[in-house]
């Protein structure tokens, strides 16, 4: 009995090891991929017997090895122990194949971000065990399946972003653990009402009415898709007498009605709508590329930043792509230094993001605020420069498709009140594909654009890296290096002494740790401003220098040039090489 048993597992390993083998995903003729040792692999996880139990390629993260092609090419019917399969963004075709309904113990599938045409195969209804199901932004048509109400163990359903038609089938009403589900960007019949948000880290579901209907909340999240006007009013009466808490409807002027959940699982619009007395001028805190900030204060006492765009500028095609650009990349990115984004909506009628309100404004407000500027030390101003160093270095080494950011500029550095930043404006962010020209438009904000950008028209990390070196640089001098820049190449410049461009509203450093600071910010500033591309460093060179224990110097600061500050050696000591 045993040995039939120990057969009968040796003969699934084998089939397993053959499926990823003719799959020809992996190059197995690669000493790191060999066939026996696939266990071990970055992109595998395997149970103590040796089978396979999770699958996870992922084209957003770093260690991307595989070649994915078409879906039909692995064979899933193979893999009876796997839990988890995960192929994202890796350019993905074909369709959904049937046999994933073999998967029995599957909890996770994520196939969102590639290319699959078709329907959403019926059978996807038979894995019980799902919890989390994701095929948005695929290519996908057709129906919803009723089936998928039988995952009565399903939490999250993303199916945004295809072609899907058709009405809501009633049956993901049954989905009782549901909290999360987005179904926008398709060609449902009442899809405009469904909206999904992402706020204070919590994610809710909410249904908003159609036009001159009222809202009703349900809390705990149950999926209620509800078709007439008479089950909203019934199920607003039952979900008042269980919860015992106040449900808010709202009716907008103009017809069209935006939901979006507050911390507490109230609905949120009507506290956004009174914070902002519907976006008065009064609240705006600035304007942007495109739309204007504003500020709001929730019931909670709570405080986020809102950017509307304006009405005009959403019938503007590149307004609207720049605002749901935003949102993908930042609800795919989280770093400590990048702006948090807290929920969205991008209903035809009304759009804004809501975003963790930085207390201190920009870095460019900042610096043109003497009163501020004087409070702004320059230890603060070195740890700024360090911090937006790693969040762009974030975006273009962590990721298998570098993100450049194409407007980094003081104006899109954000400061809290303990003076931490976070990078901003993301409108103009674009995933590199290093198999393409990457030819643009040029974007970003005059005086920080790279010169290069003007004739080649290809945008590169290295762009986002000339940016950072304005930024650093205007850091230092506590303006825009405007005139240096220009004159770069002269000798009277370079003759110039860095104490003499320091910002001159405060005193020069006293501590040696702050001045060799300084001084390496300012090696790396003119580093990353070199007219060549190809001799800029990267940006993860320019993090890891910041690591570097540094080695004092022994040229005081009063006799240190902008020209020294350029030389290969001070580039050497501080570790800037150019890659």
């Amino acid at each position: 009995m045993v040995e039939t048993e120990s057969s009968i597992l040796t003969s699934e390993l084998e089939m397993e090891a053959n499926a990823i083998f003719k799959s020809r995903w992996w190059n197995t003729s690669d000493a790191n991929y060999n066939i026996s040792n696939r266990c071990n692999w970055s992109q595998i996880s395997c149970n103590k017997a040796g089978s396979i139990i999770k699958i996870n390629i992922d084209g957003l993260l770093r260690e991307k090895k595989g070649r994915v092609n078409n879906f039909a090419t692995l064979n899933l019917s193979t893999f009876h122990n796997l839990e988890s399969l995960d192929i994202r963004y890796v350019g993905l075709q074909g369709t959904i194949p049937k046999d994933i309904g073999l998967l029995s113990k599957l909890t996770h599938l994520d196939l969102s971000i590639n290319s699959l045409e078709g329907n959403i195969p019926p059978l996807l209804g038979s894995l019980r065990q799902l919890k989390y199901l994701d095929i948005s932004d695929n290519f996908l048509q057709g129906s919803i399946p009723h089936e998928l109400g039988f995952l009565k163990n399903l939490t999250t359903l993303h199916l945004s972003l295809n072609s899907l038609e058709g009405e809501i089938p009633p049956s993901l009403g049954n989905l009782k653990q549901l909290d999360y589900l987005d179904i926008s960007d398709n060609n449902i019949q009442g899809n405009k009402d469904v909206c999904t948000n992402y706020l204070y880290d919590q994610i809710y579901f909410q249904l908003c009415p159609a036009p001159k209907h009222h809202v009703v909340i349900v809390l705990p999240i149950v999926i209620v898709l509800i078709l007439a006007f008479s089950l909203l009013m019934g199920l607003k009466v039952k979900h008042n007498s269980i919860k015992n808490k106040r449900a808010n409807t709202t009716t907008v002027k103009n017809g069209d009605l935006f939901c979006i959940w507050n911390y507490d699982g109230k609905i949120a619009y009507d506290d956004i709508i009174t914070a902002t007395e519907d976006f008065d001028m009064r609240y705006c805190i600035g304007t942007g590329a495109y739309g204007s900030v504003y500020k709001a204060q929730l019931p909670c006492g709570k405080v986020v930043a809102l950017k509307k765009l304006h009405s005009f500028e959403a019938e503007v095609p590149s307004f609207y792509e720049s605002f749901r650009n935003e949102v993908r990349i930042l609800t795919e990115i989280k770093h400590k230094h990048i702006v948090k984004l807290y929920g969205f909506c991008l209903h035809k009628r009304i759009m804004f993001l809501i975003y963790q309100y930085m207390e201190k404004g920009s870095l460019f407000s900042v610096l043109y605020d003497d009163v501020e500027a004087v409070e702004f030390k320059w230890r603060k101003r070195v740890n700024i420069v360090k911090g937006v160093a790693s969040a762009i270095s974030y975006l273009h080494h962590d990721f298998t498709s570098p993100i450049v950011h194409r407007d980094i500029s003081s104006g899109n550095i954000l400061l809290n009140n303990e003076w931490q930043p976070s990078v901003s404006d993301f409108g103009t962010a674009r995933l590199l594909q290093h198999d393409s020209s990457n030819r643009t438009i040029v974007a970003g904000t005059i005086g920080y654009i790279a010169p290069e950008l003007a004739y080649t028209m290809v945008v590169s990390e290295k762009c986002d890296v000339y940016s950072f070196g304005v930024v650093a640089l205007e850091t230092l001098m506590g303006k825009h290096p405007q005139e240096i820049l220009s004159s770069l190449q002269l000798a009277l410049t370079q003759s110039m002494k860095l104490c003499q461009v320091l910002d001159q509203r405060l005193p020069f450093p006293n501590n040696a740790m702050v001045l060799l600071d300084i001084i390496r910010v300012a090696v790396i500033a003119f580093a990353c401003l070199n007219f060549n591309p190809s001799s800029r460093p990267t940006m993860k060179r320019v993090s890891q220098s910041f690591a570097t224990k540094l080695t004092p110097l022994t040229i005081p600061l009063n006799e240190i040039s902008l020209q020294q500050l350029m030389s290969e050696e001070l580039k050497a000591l501080f570790h800037i090489v150019n890659h």
